[in-house]
């Protein structure tokens, strides 16, 4: 694993910088500033974080396997590639429909 201080000014696969654990939830936050964090996050799967608020807007990003986003009690299943924004005060919930990875940008008002 690379250290967070060892982060910038390098060319990055996102999805090696973290491994799965067995039914774990595992983070690393790789930018922390004023103006927003930058976090990645692996899922075990079935895995999940219960519905929450946020007052902040947060993009995901699907880095690796495929997971279920709900937000506002709408489903939206995502699959390595594909990214959705959660919008600040709005209800969402993340379930890990297979081992999935995801970089996760706040971005804070």
């Amino acid at each position: 694993m690379i250290s967070k201080a060892n982060l910038t000014a390098k060319v990055l696969q996102l999805e090696r910088l973290l491994d799965y654990q067995p039914n774990s939830i595992v983070s690393k936050t790789i930018i922390d500033k004023k103006a927003g964090t930058v976090s990645l996050f692996a899922f075990d799967q079935e895995q999940g974080l219960s519905a929450h608020t946020a007052p902040f807007d947060a993009m995901v990003q699907i880095l690796d396997g495929e997971a279920e986003i709900m937000i506002d009690r709408h489903k939206h299943p995502l699959k390595k590639g594909e990214t959705i924004i959660m919008p600040a005060n709005q209800s969402h919930a993340v379930k890990a429909l297979s081992p999935f990875k995801m970089l996760l940008v706040m971005i804070k008002q």
